[in-house]
């Protein structure tokens, strides 16, 4: 099963080389609003515009997303394996929220291991002022529900993400064996009120043996 991970991993890896080192938050929200990449109204855009860019540039090589379904759950794309497209802020610490549990398990009973894309890199954060924060909301006009209740409630709004720059693009195998060295993180609950199924946290420093391919621009 690792031949297959680094099979597609030798098929990504020329295209995944010219997604851009550093991320423009205004630019990069502007980009997917005009090309109707879905997600550009979320706050945390950083996740969202890689998905978003190998939406765009892996398409001729992965089907995206991929066609399995675990419930509700589906996988970035799919390549010899299923793949998950994460972002990872170094600031943030080791660990990394993946995705659902059961379905991660599952999947891997069906394909024997799934992959992870993980960028890693620095973040410049917005100011006291909040200028990206509101210049954002501009954008997107109306405020939805969710948050004009998290308002009412006095819910205090993270801290934005201006910009990125990418250090790191890592490709993981995440096997039986890695899953039993990570962690599990329990999420709250979704807009709706309904409690969301637990996720994979995954450490980044002890996974060096699954890395099968590292693009190091540090």
């Amino acid at each position: 099963m690792s031949s297959d991970v680094t099979k597609a991993a030798e098929r990504i890896c020329p295209i995944i080389k010219k997604i851009p080192m550093n991320w423009d938050g205004k630019k990069v929200i502007l980009e997917m609003k005009e090309n109707e990449g879905r997600n550009w109204r979320q706050m945390e855009w950083i996740g969202w515009y890689f998905e978003y860019w190998c939406n765009r540039n892996l398409k001729s090589v992965m089907q995206m997303p991929c066609s399995k379904k675990y419930g509700k759950v589906e996988f970035d794309g799919y390549l010899e394996i299923p793949w998950d497209f994460k972002v990872h802020v170094t600031k943030s610490g080791n660990n990394i929220i993946v995705n659902d549990l059961q379905s991660i398990k599952n999947a891997i009973k069906d394909f024997g291991c799934i992959g992870l894309i993980v960028v890693i890199g620095s973040a410049i954060y917005d100011n006291e002022l909040q200028d990206f924060k509101q210049w954002h909301d501009k954008q997107k006009g109306k405020i939805s529900n969710y948050v004009r209740k998290n308002i009412e409630k006095g819910v205090s709004s993270r801290q934005r993400k201006v910009s990125m720059k990418i250090s790191k693009i890592l490709f993981i195998k995440l096997d039986d064996d890695c899953l039993d060295n990570c962690s599990i993180h329990n999420q709250g609950k979704n807009s709706n009120g309904k409690p969301r199924e637990p996720k994979v946290l995954l450490d980044l420093t002890k996974i060096n043996s699954k890395i099968v391919y590292q693009l190091d621009y540090s």
